[in-house]
């Protein structure tokens, strides 16, 4: 009972472990949808940044899926967020900046998840503890 009332965290390495878990298999799913289902989505995606249209979708597949892997693994994590990241900042300020926020709320908590995963690295329970060798 006294935990609940403490100030301090409960498991931080917890917490990120299941926050990368679940943000990572989310967007494996998403990644994974895209990859199966190629050949449709293709023509209706658009070319939102001018680097064509099959590009910009194959960015979008290796951010949402190998990507997504790596970050479920803890597998540098930060450096594997930031494309996913970025995906989520073109997604919320660029492909959907004329629609009104409820249509695009998701990837805005997905765009702020991608933050706080950058912030709080890999954790204790991941291939980075075990590779890089990092004390704590």
């Amino acid at each position: 009972m006294k935990a609940l009332f403490k100030t301090e965290s409960l498991h931080t390495d917890l917490a990120t472990l299941l926050l990368r878990l679940i943000v990572g298999g989310l967007f494996i799913r998403y990644g994974w949808m895209k990859i199966v289902n190629y050949d449709q989505i293709l023509p209706m995606f658009g070319d939102i940044i001018g680097i064509g249209s099959r590009l910009s979708f194959n960015l979008v597949i290796f951010a949402e899926f190998f990507c997504a892997i790596l970050v479920v693994l803890g597998l540098v994590t930060r450096l594997a967020i930031i494309p996913i990241f970025i995906t989520m900042t073109v997604v919320f300020f660029i492909a959907h900046a004329n629609d009104p926020f409820d249509a695009k709320a998701i990837s805005f908590i997905y765009w702020l998840l991608c933050f706080v995963i950058f912030i709080l690295g890999s954790g204790k329970y991941s291939l980075d503890k075990y590779i890089f060798r990092q004390p704590n």
